[in-house]
């Protein structure tokens, strides 16, 4: 939503499709697990009273609004995407099935992951994972509006410390919220690695897939 307080900037989408093409260009995988915040967030809506469930299925359907106007500009660009949602509506998406996912990244295409696990109570964090695991990823790239994991949060606190590398037990123990505890679990249990850095800086998604270390990487280890 970029700096607006609710919808989708087309300005920010724009950039955002430019960087996932240039990454395109050069061979790599991309599938993508998007959020709906910036629509409706399950959280906030049963915190106002609503039943959790029925607040996390209207979350999920956000995701499904911001996959669609994704496609169409990465689309526009001439970039071959699919759309895969985890509850069925074969109009606007594709069902998610494992295999067929694997299938459209073999053949280039990016691959949009919407509606969550398609379950309530599970965060995009969650399914993140989830889908990352499931296709065979190397690493979730987890896009923010800072530039890593920090101590404290940077925009609040001035002394705030980054971190260059932390471990999924860290994270876990100093309760850093990099991504909900059941993500880091399911990344720690399988060893995927979580990449933290700062989606508003243009250029990042490249200079990350060119191996330049950018963010916060959390791995299993004390060093990367």
């Amino acid at each position: 939503m970029g700096d607006q307080g609710y919808g989708i900037d087309h300005a920010v989408l724009d950039t955002i499709t430019s960087e996932i093409k240039e990454i395109c260009n050069l061979g790599v995988e991309v599938a993508i697990v998007i959020g709906g915040g910036n629509i409706f967030r399950g959280l906030s809506g049963a915190a106002k009273g609503m039943e959790r469930a029925s607040a996390d299925y209207m979350g999920m359907l956000a995701t499904v609004l911001n996959a669609l106007a994704l496609q169409n500009i990465l689309e526009n660009k001439g970039v071959v995407t699919r759309v895969q949602s985890a509850i069925e509506m074969r109009e606007l998406a594709e069902t998610y099935i494992r295999r067929r996912a694997v299938r459209h990244l073999e053949k280039r295409r990016v691959v949009i992951f919407a509606a969550g696990t398609g379950n309530p109570y599970f965060t995009t964090d969650t399914a993140a994972a989830l889908r990352a695991m499931e296709i065979g990823a190397e690493v979730i790239m987890k896009a923010t509006k800072v530039d890593g994991v920090y101590s404290a949060d940077p925009l609040k606190d001035k002394t705030a410390t980054k971190y260059e590398h932390l471990t999924y037990n860290d994270v876990l123990q100093k309760d850093l919220r990099v991504m909900d505890a059941t993500a880091i679990s399911l990344c720690k249990d399988n060893s995927l690695p979580i990449l933290v850095f700062n989606l508003t800086v243009p250029g990042n998604i490249k200079k990350i897939v060119l191996g330049e270390t950018i963010g916060t990487l959390v791995t299993g280890r004390n060093n990367a």
